[in-house]
């Protein structure tokens, strides 16, 4: 069996969750500061990207971080180029831990319109993701955020991902759409029925050879992804926990059954570069076994 057939197999079939290590450019700084290293203590991006790879490695070789739980990890382009232990991280994911690597491939958000921020335009996507495949990556993510209940805005987010997405799976690699809803969006739950049916829609526009993830927003209603679950095309729908902490999104990833998180900041919550690595693994456990408990209920 190939190496991306067996990561398809424990993705469709494994039990677990996602790690989501891609924080970049404008959203590291608040990373590093929550991992207890603040801005005087790097100096420019070549240093504060340094910083963030120690931070990334440190957990990725954790002993308490590892394929038994942990399903996939979502890393940053720049994590993807480096090493890890002599390996290019991807490689060393899936050939010591038996964690499937997924790659974050767009760059940041356009301005608010219609009330959404879709992606902005992703140059040299081609060569990124034939770079990927041949760095062993599985499959990418990309994020687009819904602001307001806005049928056409949310519509355009869809088109947007759907494109991008179909554009992945030529390349050989399994995409992760993810059209956030932000949790302060003031019609929270409105804007979540006009996501369904919008995914729905896209979902079913798909060929049968055309497999995609999901990573949404912890909805209003319990069970509410379920259509988007069970369609035929689709591997897997995670969780994001977009803002809540880790306990409240635990507790509400708990009641949508079959969804899984693909948590990031709720992941790293109370970890912090002066802890010893005792201390830090142990937080690191506690962290994915409450993760992984939520995903399994």
């Amino acid at each position: 069996m190939s190496t991306f057939a067996e990561q398809l197999e424990k993705i469709k079939t494994a039990r677990g969750f996602i790690a989501a290590l891609d924080q970049s450019g404008g959203s590291t700084p608040r990373a590093l500061a929550s991992y207890g290293i603040s801005e005087d203590e790097w100096n420019g991006q070549d240093e504060m990207f340094d910083a963030v790879h120690e931070m990334r490695t440190r957990i990725i070789t954790m002993p308490a971080f590892s394929g038994d739980r942990v399903l996939g990890a979502i890393l940053f382009e720049g994590t993807m180029d480096r090493d890890v232990q002599g390996l290019p991280t991807g490689t060393y994911l899936w050939a010591t831990k038996q964690i499937v690597p997924f790659l974050k491939i767009d760059k940041g958000l356009a301005p608010v319109e219609n009330g959404v921020q879709l992606m902005k335009s992703i140059l040299g996507l081609e060569l990124t993701l034939e770079r990927a495949r041949a760095m062993g990556i599985f499959g990418t993510k990309m994020r687009s955020v819904v602001k307001e209940a806005n049928t056409e805005g949310i519509q355009k987010i869809i088109e947007q991902q759907f494109e991008v997405g179909k554009q992945v799976v030529r390349h050989g690699l399994i995409p992760i759409l993810e059209p956030e809803v932000d949790i302060h969006c003031p019609q929270k739950g409105e804007a979540e029925k006009i996501l369904l049916d919008s995914l729905m829609l896209g979902l079913d526009s798909l060929v049968e050879n055309e497999k995609v993830m999901l990573k949404l927003t912890l909805p209003e209603v319990n069970g509410f992804y379920t259509p988007c679950i069970e369609h035929p095309n689709v591997l897997k729908v995670v969780a994001l926990s977009g803002g809540y902490s880790r306990d409240e999104a635990n507790r509400r990833l708990a009641h949508q059954p079959k969804m899984i998180a693909s948590f990031s900041r709720a992941l790293v919550e109370g970890l912090s570069a002066q802890q010893s690595d005792e201390e830090f693994n142990t937080g690191l456990d506690t962290s994915i076994q409450s993760i992984y408990d939520a995903s399994m209920s």
